[in-house]
């Protein structure tokens, strides 16, 4: 697979349409990747890093073919993975992979050190004594090869009048903290500490520009502009407590949300980012950047239980989070299609309603996007990959492959 150039955003004119022909020998339900959307985002990504690297997350794209591909890219480097087991099955093509989260799978760690080249490869993320002492009770360090470590730097914000503003994550956030943890990484056998990360997931996550909510786009900014400030002084001040133990090969942050934001701090080494390769309807709510529509899926009518509606096979794929309808998928296309109160995207049907809705007859379809990147490719075994006005070619996700790491 090979990104090729985008041209003149075509998802903003005519995109759903092109795409509906392109696939029209297919039988829904599939998932596809427009290739021009996925060239947009990843060189539009590529730009607002401004220099700064990009680790690729996998959670949020889950199609090995398409993270070799945008690695192809400059500006790319390495890849964020979810699980230790996933990593380890990355590692096997991809030289620099570093476990976005910490790992209780005893199995797995003693698989990463028996290996030299996976623990030259891999290295694990650390927030705790307590998680050096299951990687030693896994396999010991005089029966393994050194495992590399990163430290995880609590990046959310304490307001002192909202409170808690962001994920919880690590317990380690401040300076002296996580000095503390490197100096105990340091001086344990078995271990080599090589990076430090901070995932301000409120700046990152949060769309600071929500469709017909001024006021609250307004405040999140406010919010957004105060923790960056300070997570700015505190993950500097953080760093150079950790850096006089050791030599650090990175310092990741950011995410999709903040690439700019999190490139700009000199405490940086690379920023990670996903979710703005496929362009999920979760980033359609920012005021710095629009992604490409690039992944969605398609489902077939088979039903008209009356006459101003139809029924839509499947579509309960339900984005991960706090409940809510932003965790719905978004129906893209024909435009003028809404989902019913008392059902909306169910596990075996949808029903919608709309203007649309008359107008569509027995197996014509419905595109759909979801709200979330990488989540869609749980469902489906392939993305059908359209360039132009042709479907050339097919992706297979993680679960096309027969994994399933979380």
């Amino acid at each position: 697979m090979r990104l090729t150039t985008p041209g003149g955003a075509p998802w903003r004119e005519a995109h759903w349409a092109a795409m509906d022909a392109a696939t029209a020998h297919l039988d829904p339900v599939f998932a596809a990747l427009h290739l021009g959307a996925l060239t947009h985002n990843a060189l539009d990504m590529q730009r607002r890093a401004d220099g700064i690297p990009i680790r690729i997350a996998s959670k949020s794209v889950r199609v090995r073919e398409v993270m070799d591909a945008v690695l192809e890219l400059p500006g790319y480097r390495g890849v964020l993975a979810y699980t230790l087991p996933e990593a380890i099955w990355l590692a096997r093509t991809i030289d620099d992979v570093v476990v976005g989260y910490p790992s209780a799978d005893r199995a797995a760690y003693a698989q990463l050190g028996r290996s030299g080249m996976l623990a030259e490869r891999v290295t694990v993320m650390i927030d705790s004594v307590d998680q050096l002492d299951l990687v030693d009770a896994a396999i010991a360090p005089g029966k393994r090869e050194p495992i590399r470590v990163c430290i995880e730097l609590d990046a959310s914000w304490n307001a002192r009048v909202l409170g808690h503003i962001g994920v919880w994550r690590s317990p380690i956030h401040t300076a002296d903290q996580a000095r503390k943890l490197a100096e105990a990484i340091v001086g344990r056998p078995g271990f080599t500490l090589v990076g430090m990360m901070g995932y301000e997931a409120q700046i990152a996550g949060l769309g600071n520009a929500p469709a017909g909510k001024p006021l609250m786009a307004r405040v999140v900014r406010a919010i957004q502009r105060s923790s960056m400030a300070e997570l700015v002084e505190r993950r500097t001040a953080a760093v150079h407590a950790v850096s006089q133990l050791t030599t650090l090969e990175f310092v990741n942050g950011g995410g999709t949300g903040s690439i700019e934001r999190t490139s700009a701090d000199p405490s940086v080494t690379e920023v990670a980012a996903g979710s703005g390769l496929f362009g999920p309807h979760l980033f359609d709510n920012y005021q710095h950047f629009t992604p490409a529509p690039a992944a969605a899926f398609a489902l077939p009518v088979v039903r008209r239980p009356a006459p101003d509606r139809v029924t839509l096979l499947g579509g309960g794929w339900i984005a991960s989070g706090p409940p809510g309808r932003d965790r719905l998928p978004q129906i893209a296309w024909p435009q003028g299609l809404t989902m019913v109160d008392r059902e909306m995207a169910g596990e075996v049907q949808t029903p919608v309603v709309g203007a649309a809705a008359g107008k569509l007859r027995i197996g014509d379809r419905v595109w759909l996007r979801h709200t979330k990147a990488g989540e869609l490719s749980e469902h489906a075994n392939e993305l059908h990959v359209v360039d132009g006005d042709a479907v050339v070619g097919t992706v297979a996700t993680y679960r096309g492959e027969g994994k399933a790491f979380l």
